[in-house]
């Protein structure tokens, strides 16, 4: 099977990182060996013999030597589960072509073991050991060694042996140099990089409600595009009609008024919210059908014929409803006939109009401009922008509120989520990633156990390199393998100080073509 990004295979990751590999999880009889690797698409673990036969052909086929197979292309990488038949009970085993110029040279072969989840720590390799493995099999005049662990910071958490599931995660990734000890943690010189991956919607979120708000905003889009429906359950007991009654009654002689709104005194900061934006939080609470919809803005229009109300609204106010308030200080109001899908159209254009605002009130005062982001489009394609801003607000609202980054790194942040959102559709499952400073994070992660640490002993340059490396994990790295564990099975990652972690080892050889 052809892989691209090795298909989320962690081990795999580990050494090919994206690009295409071929994963065999099938051996047919009646076919040749090779082309099982190409046309498998049925899952089955292989004998150690049959990787011996599968590694034989891989390497003669590339192999320059061979007058018959000369001037082959290179082969994606192989990688081929095991059934840990072999005394060393392997888990995979992988191959690779080593390249100078465009010329295959030699081939790199892998092997992969596994150990179940120990709370023992002192059962695992030790540093010392892993080098005497690496000098065991490429006897280097010199060696370095490199760690790597990644620790969750924020995400689904265990209370009291329950799992409590997040669709957000931010993750951070660091690297360093000169490891000392197994599992030790990640010095403040290491480089490290958030991984930020926001779902909208959270409850915990500070702008919680906001999403709400886009979500109703979302519903009128929809009923707009595909003529149907689904009404969101009103969060006012008073109907939409009652509360519009009542609100013009207050309007009446005021230019200008208070939201009653908390969210809007909090995060984003406006309490400036003019006659057509309160009516919009107004109506956006109660509406449930088209009715309300064309009842209250009727009652509106006819208020402003009939010099009821002289209601005041911000000079940059675009929507339908808007222009027919400065109409009304003239005394000349447009006849609107409030049929069809027009009250849906211009409550729609209420709705985006303040949300509009709300952003670039929120991201101008603080990151950036990006009012051409969300204008001069049409309405169901400002929708779609709204939905990005508010996702790109999650993150940096995420970022500001628990892990409290400093405005440089949040600029960055803002910056690169807006350049990706110009360019692609709107997807909540994208890692965006930051570079920061350990320190700014370090009483997050100093206290903590890693969800993955890894050390890895190179040697050789370029093409030549070598590598043996040791995971740590919390979860298993390999998923075709029901591992044994030294704890009792109420004990889980979480309950305890000393976390249990799964072991895996990558070994590398180098065959060079003579």
């Amino acid at each position: 099977i052809l892989k691209m990004n090795g298909d989320r295979v962690a081990v795999v990751n580990l050494y090919c990182g994206n690009q295409p590999v071929f994963i065999c999880e099938k051996y047919d009889d009646k076919t040749s060996l090779l082309n099982t690797v190409l046309l498998t698409m049925k899952m089955c673990l292989h004998s150690f013999s049959f990787f011996r036969q599968l590694l034989s052909q891989y390497t003669l086929s590339q192999n320059a030597n061979v007058s018959a197979v000369d001037n082959n292309p290179a082969l994606h990488p192989l990688w081929v589960r095991c059934d840990m038949s072999d005394p060393a009970e392997t888990t995979w085993f992988g191959a690779e072509t080593v390249s100078v110029g465009s010329k295959v040279s030699g081939v790199k072969l892998y092997s992969v073991t596994c150990k179940g989840a120990t709370l023992d720590k002192k059962s695992l390799i030790t540093l010392d050991e892993l080098k005497q493995e690496h000098k065991k099999r490429h006897h280097p005049s010199s060696m370095a060694i490199k760690g790597n662990a990644r620790f969750n910071l924020f995400g689904s958490t265990i209370v009291e042996n329950t799992m409590i599931e997040s669709q957000s995660s931010v993750t951070v990734d660091f690297k360093w140099s000169h490891v000392e000890s197994i599992l030790e943690t990640p010095p403040l010189s290491s480089t490290a990089t958030l991984n930020i991956k926001i779902a909208s919607g959270d409850m915990r979120s500070p702008v919680f409600e906001m999403y709400r708000e886009l979500e109703f905003l979302q519903t009128l889009a929809d009923g707009l595009r595909t003529g149907e429906t689904e009404w969101m359950e009103p969060l006012e007991t008073t109907s939409a009609v009652n509360l519009t009654k009542t609100y013009l009654e207050g309007t009446c002689s005021t230019t200008k008024t208070e939201t009653d709104t908390p969210i809007f005194n909090s995060l984003l900061g406006r309490g400036d919210l003019d006659f057509v934006e309160q009516l919009w939080v107004r109506m956006r609470k109660s509406v449930t059908s088209y009715q309300d919809i064309g009842d209250c803005l009727k009652l509106v229009i006819e208020a402003l014929r009939y010099g009821d109300i002289k209601p005041w609204i911000h000079r940059d106010s675009s929507s339908s409803l808007s222009k027919l308030i400065l109409q009304s200080y003239h005394q000349q109001i447009d006849h609107v006939s409030l049929t069809g899908v027009t009250p849906v159209h211009m409550l729609l254009e209420m709705g985006l109009d303040k949300m509009r605002k709300d952003y670039i009130n929120y991201l101008i005062g603080n990151f950036l401009n990006v009012t051409l982001f969300i204008t001069e489009v049409d309405l169901q394609e400002q929708v779609i922008r709204l939905r990005k801003l508010h996702h790109l607000l999650e993150i940096i609202v995420t970022c500001t509120t628990f892990l409290g980054l400093p405005y440089d790194r949040l600029f960055l942040l803002t910056q690169s989520c807006l350049q990706h959102y110009k360019t692609y559709p709107y997807d909540e499952d994208h890692e965006f990633k930051l570079q920061i400073k350990p320190a700014l994070i370090s009483h997050f992660y100093q206290k903590e156990h890693p969800v993955v640490w890894g050390a890895e002993v190179s040697s050789g340059h370029g093409p030549r390199e070598v590598r043996t490396t040791l995971q740590l994990s919390d979860r298993p790295l390999v998923d075709h393998v029901i591992f044994e564990t030294d704890y009792p099975n109420e004990t889980v990652n979480g309950d305890s100080e000393d976390p249990a972690f799964f072991s895996t080892m990558v070994c590398c050889s180098l065959i060079n073509f003579a």
